[in-house]
């Protein structure tokens, strides 16, 4: 079972929502699409789906095209931040519908049900209607449906961001165990890198219409092709900073610069850019090889058990992820500091060129 799309694109109104893209998933995979809002996630999964056409390419269900087939005649299941359910049905029927439709024995049907509201939570709430429910209940119902469909393609579109906290880091571990035991291709939307990477698979980064990388959602958040893909995987987005090589020095300006050690040694002299992730800068020396900048303080928001500083440097705006809370001032200067290892080498045009960890390998 696969679902391919076959430089598929989507223009409206001479804007083009989706470049030519072609990917290629897997049964009984975890397909995660990643990128910041408006970056095309949800267009590509209603072109998966069938409820738009592509003005361009094709899809393929098994082979077969399915590109001009209707979202009705497919077997999907969609589930959207904003949940849909039938308000004069109950939450039993609710879930139960799609299985009806199917013809399914009454007994198949009770013994769905009751599985999929155990897996959600939602067992002594069968009998309400979705309105007597909270909106996280609301979305639990509208997960169970998608659940007893069975369905092969199973697209769900920032599913969790209505739910509680708790409830949340509880679905992102069980709903991949629940959809991939069912060999469906699931294909999970969402802006945040941590969600991503909790659930695991693979990942597409998405930027402006683009699939900028794919693979298994590990290897594109440690190597990430380009600038774009890193800055799409990081949050707050990946920090940047024009450096050079020099014979066998990488300078980064403010007298600071490291040996060309390790790969790189075989850089040509030139311009690049050094990328560094917001939690790997510090406000304490923890190795001895970090480098020390002194970048100054624009706004400085606490969330609790962290710290967000928003930083300059020499005209480079910086985002620092501090564990702890700090009290520091408006236009003050501070030292942070960066473990090289950390330290991911672009070429100008944003192609990777050396990754974090590999720069100072011997």
């Amino acid at each position: 079972m696969t679902l391919a799309l076959e430089a598929a694109a989507k223009t409206v109104g001479g804007r083009v929502h989706i470049h030519p893209t072609s990917l290629e998933l897997q049964k009984g995979t975890m397909n995660v699409l990643l990128g910041p809002t408006l970056s095309g996630k949800t267009t590509l999964m209603r072109l998966m789906a069938g409820l738009d056409r592509p003005t361009a390419g094709r899809v393929l269900w098994e082979g077969r095209d399915v590109t001009g087939e209707r979202v009705q005649d497919r077997n999907v299941a969609m589930v959207y931040q904003q949940f849909i359910n039938y308000p004069s049905m109950s939450v039993f029927e609710n879930i139960a519908s799609p299985l009806r439709l199917m013809g399914r024995s009454k007994a198949e049907i009770e013994r769905a049900v009751a599985r999929a509201s155990e897996m959600m939570k939602l067992e002594g709430m069968l009998q309400r209607k979705p309105l007597e429910l909270s909106g996280g209940q609301q979305q639990r119902c509208a997960l169970a449906r998608a659940l007893v469909k069975e369905a092969g393609l199973v697209l769900l579109d920032e599913p969790l961001a209505n739910l509680d906290y708790k409830l949340r880091e509880e679905l992102r571990v069980e709903i991949p165990k629940i959809f991939e035991e069912s060999g469906s291709i699931f294909v999970y939307a969402t802006t945040e890198p941590e969600e991503a990477l909790l659930l695991g698979g693979n990942t597409a980064t998405l930027w402006e219409g683009r699939i900028t990388q794919f693979g298994p959602t590990p290897e594109v958040y440690r190597k990430p092709v380009d600038a774009t893909t890193a800055r799409a995987f990081s949050d707050p987005p990946m920090n940047f900073l024009k450096i050079a090589k020099t014979g066998n020095r990488l300078l980064f300006g403010g007298g600071q610069s490291l040996p060309a050690s390790g790969k790189l040694k075989e850089l040509a002299d030139g311009r690049y850019m050094a990328g560094f992730r917001p939690n790997h800068l510090e406000v304490a020396r923890h190795t001895p090889e970090a480098m020390v900048f002194t970048p100054t303080i624009d706004v400085t928001e606490i969330t609790g058990s962290e710290t967000f500083l928003h930083l300059e440097h020499h005209g480079e705006k910086w985002v620092g992820l501090i564990h702890g809370v700090h009290d520091l001032r408006h236009a003050q200067q501070i030292e942070v500091f960066l473990d090289p290892a950390h330290i991911y080498i672009f070429a100008e045009d944003g192609r990777l060129v050396v990754p974090a960890s590999y720069a100072m390998a011997a």
